[in-house]
């Protein structure tokens, strides 16, 4: 990847107010043409959002778009937008006992709701207030729940059952930490209180540990940053067994947009850390102790996705041992090549790493990585990525859902898919977006909790 060690926030600005204006007409045209008994919006086919059920993971940041929308630009019709549908059909999510993806519905909806709540952007109202800070402490805990034990600490498992732990599941888990900082906890039986603290720490030390690579000669493909989709265990004994892979080509190469869950989970954490009391953290080794674990995460990834897992300009193709990549040449060492006849890029793997670089940048005070979330965003929020077409209901174009299924729309007289967006691409992109016009306006910093 090519940094661009000149480039500043504020150098963004304008890319950053076309965005906003680009995207209420998008969000106004699905809400215009979406049916609810058609089930979540997930990616679009021709310009068009259409829904697979699966696990409707996606549904929060349909509702959670107009929310960021509303932030960004005050324009009260997507307040209205983002809170009706949040109460009219979320709640479902809020007690979906069947799935890992709690932070993304969820937090998205009633947890972005709170926040503007406490900024004093929602006019204040103690039972809406209460409202969504019960959403959310259920929400905590119902996936707190989820949980797995292993010889060396536990994780919350994935919809494909107790054995199965995602790399995904790292930022997901920022439903646990709202629910901890509201005072929640999780009462299993006899009355036992599970700190939902507790169980956010060991299920990131576990991704820590097991989906993410550090060149130490865990097995032969392991290269520092590495990350690998899915991780197998024993549920006898709770011992690791193995690497595998759900939506990447094989579990021995990365998916690049596993990776960018990693890239932008650990950061949001280690920011989290930084209001939870020592004692609060003593049980796990201390602050330096779980700090420590916890940048060596997420600095491996980072550098993993700026050396190995990018074409120059920090979008990457969507797995970096894609069996057709090699086809496309020296390809790390110019722009990514959405209408290639060989393997798509996946955007949305690039808006999700972009906000995770610029926070461990903040965080470390490390100007690598935060010129590199810039230099992604800057292409990001331009053609060929940012959908400028009024005919298109997507905001960020190139997005990949499922290679391996083919359930991604390939153009006519195109060997592999491109021009399409995803709804997690979509809002990923505007929070990007929201979170560097703060930056630029000196407003509060964007974070998932309430410090």
């Amino acid at each position: 990847m090519l940094i661009d060690a000149n480039l500043k926030p504020a150098d963004l600005k304008s890319s950053i107010d076309r965005l906003f204006s680009l995207s209420a007409e998008k969000i106004r045209s699905i809400e215009r043409g979406w049916q609810p008994s058609a089930g979540a919006p997930v990616f679009t086919a021709s310009g068009r959002y259409t829904s697979r059920g699966w696990t409707e993971w996606t549904q929060g940041f349909q509702f959670g778009s107009a929310i960021l929308q509303f932030d960004a630009t005050g324009e009260r019709e997507f307040l209205e937008t983002g809170r009706n549908r949040t109460v009219e059909l979320m709640a479902s999510h809020v007690t979906h006992t069947g799935v890992h993806d709690h932070g993304f519905n969820n937090v998205s909806t009633y947890g972005n709701l709170l926040r503007l709540l406490r900024e004093g952007r929602i006019e204040a109202n103690a039972w809406e207030q209460r409202f969504y800070e019960m959403a959310l402490k259920c929400s905590g805990a119902v996936q707190a729940a989820r949980w797995s034990d292993t010889k060396d600490g536990g994780y919350i498992y994935s919809f494909n059952g107790p054995h199965s732990l995602f790399v995904d599941t790292i930022r997901t888990v920022r439903a646990l930490g709202v629910a901890h900082k509201l005072g929640h906890a999780l009462l299993g039986e006899n009355d036992r209180k599970i700190s939902l603290l507790d169980r956010l720490i060991l299920h990131a030390q576990s991704t820590a540990r097991y989906s993410v690579y550090y060149g130490e000669g865990r097995d032969v493909y392991d290269l520092r940053g590495r990350a690998v989709h899915e991780c197998i265990f024993n549920r006898n004994d709770g011992n690791y067994r193995c690497p595998s892979s759900q939506q990447g080509y094989s579990p021995f190469s990365t998916w690049t947009r596993g990776l960018a869950w990693a890239i932008c989970g650990f950061p949001e954490e280690l920011e989290y850390l930084d209001t939870i009391p020592d004692t609060e953290l003593e049980s796990h080794g201390g602050r330096a102790s779980v700090v420590a674990w916890m940048r060596k995460a997420a600095e491996a990834a980072c550098d993993f996705y700026i050396e190995n897992g990018t074409a120059s300009d920090g979008v990457p193709y969507w797995d970096t041992g894609a069996p057709n990549l090699h086809k496309l040449g020296d390809w790390q060492t110019r722009p990514a090549e959405p209408f290639n006849d060989h393997e798509p890029v996946d955007s949305s793997a690039a808006a999700i790493a972009a906000q995770g670089l610029l926070r461990l940048g903040r965080y470390l005070k490390n100007e690598r990585y935060w010129q590199a979330g810039l230099t992604v965003a800057r292409t990001l929020f331009a053609e060929p990525y940012l959908s400028t077409s009024p005919d298109h209901q997507g905001l960020l174009l190139h997005s990949v859902y499922h290679r391996p299924n083919g359930w991604d729309s390939v153009p006519a007289g195109a060997r592999v898919p491109a021009g399409e967006s995803s709804m997690w691409g979509d809002y990923h992109t505007m929070e990007l977006a929201l979170y560097l016009k703060r930056v630029i306006e000196g407003a509060p910093y964007l974070t998932y909790f309430s410090k």
